[in-house]
C-alpha cells in the first residue's frame, strides 16, 4: 500500500497569546491518498485557510505533525522547506496571482525557472501544460489580454508543470463567472480523472460536488468527512504524452524555490 501523499496527525495552529490567543485549528488529523479529489469547506473564519497554507507549507503548525508526500514538513529548515513546496505542490489561488508584464508562457516557467530547470526543456513542458489548459493559441498573451477565466487556466497550467504530488486550489472559481467556473472545473475533474491529487477549498455546494470526497470545518475542527460521487462533468480530454506526470519532478534545483504566486 502507498503511503498518502497527505498525512496530518493532531494539528493545532494558535495566533496571539494571553487573552488575545486565537485557535484555528484545533486538533486535525487528516489522510489524502493519492489521487484523491478533497473539498474543504467551512464557513469565514472556520480555519479552512489556515490549514490550506500549511498543507502548502506556507505557514506552520503550533503544534502536531504533518507528512507531505511522506517528508515531514515539521523537520525542514525553511530552505528544503522551499525546495519541497516548489516540487511537491502546486498551486491555484483565487486572485490568479499572475505576473503582469510577463506572458502567460513565462508565468508558467516560472517554478521550473525556481528549480533550476533547463530554459529548452522549462519552455516544453511549459507549453506543454498551456495546452493541457486549452491556451496554445495564448502562450504570448500578457494578463492583461486575458479574461479571468483564461488567467486562471494559465494559474492551473503554472500549478500542473512542476508534476506535483499535490495541487493546491484555494476558491479557485471566486472571481470567475459561470462559463469560466464550468471551464475550470472541467480541467480539475479531467486532472481527477487522470490521478491527480487535488486539495479544493471552496464555501460553495455545487463547487464541492466535483469532488469525490467532502471535510467541512467549524471552529478549526473536522465535523464532517464523507465520500460522494462526484457531479458528472464534461468527458475526459486525453492528456497530450509531453505533459509530465506526477513522478517527473525537476531535479537538482540551482538554488531554493518558492512557490509561485
Amino acid at each position: 500500500m502507498t503511503a498518502p501523499v497527505l498525512s496530518v496527525r493532531d494539528l493545532v495552529k494558535e495566533y496571539g497569546d494571553g487573552d488575545t490567543r486565537v485557535r484555528a485549528l484545533r486538533g486535525i488529523d487528516l489522510d489524502v491518498e493519492r489521487g484523491d479529489y478533497v473539498a474543504v469547506m467551512g464557513a469565514s473564519g472556520s480555519g479552512k485557510s489556515t490549514l490550506m497554507n500549511i498543507l502548502g507549507c506556507l505557514d506552520v503548525p503550533t503544534s502536531g505533525r504533518y507528512l507531505i508526500d511522506g517528508a515531514d514538513a515539521g523537520r525542514l529548515d525553511e530552505r528544503r522547506l522551499a525546495v519541497l513546496r516548489n516540487r511537491r505542490v502546486g498551486f491555484v489561488f483565487q486572485s490568479f496571482n499572475l505576473i503582469p508584464r510577463m506572458s502567460a508562457l513565462a508565468n508558467v516557467e516560472l517554478p521550473l525557472v525556481y528549480g533550476g530547470v533547463g530554459r529548452s526543456e522549462r519552455r516544453s513542458r511549459a507549453l506543454a501544460a498551456l495546452e493541457q489548459v486549452g491556451l496554445a493559441d495564448r502562450v504570448h498573451h500578457e494578463p492583461n489580454q486575458l479574461s479571468g477565466g483564461q488567467q486562471q487556466r494559465v494559474a492551473v497550467a503554472r500549478a500542473l508543470v512542476t508534476a506535483p504530488a499535490l495541487l493546491l486550489a484555494d476558491e479557485p472559481t471566486g472571481n470567475l463567472d459561470t462559463a469560466s467556473t464550468r471551464d475550470v472545473l472541467g480541467i480539475l475533474d479531467r486532472l481527477s480523472e487522470s490521478g491527480r491529487t487535488i486539495v479544493l477549498i471552496t464555501h460553495e455546494d455545487d463547487v464541492a460536488a466535483h469532488a469525490k470526497r467532502v471535510i467541512r470545518l467549524v471552529d478549526g475542527r473536522i465535523v464532517e468527512d464523507r465520500r460522494q460521487a462526484p457531479v458528472d462533468g464534461p468527458p475526459p480530454r486525453s492528456t497530450d504524452p509531453a505533459v509530465p506526470t506526477e513522478s517527473a519532478a525537476p531535479t537538482d534545483p540551482a538554488r531554493p524555490a518558492e512557490a509561485a504566486r
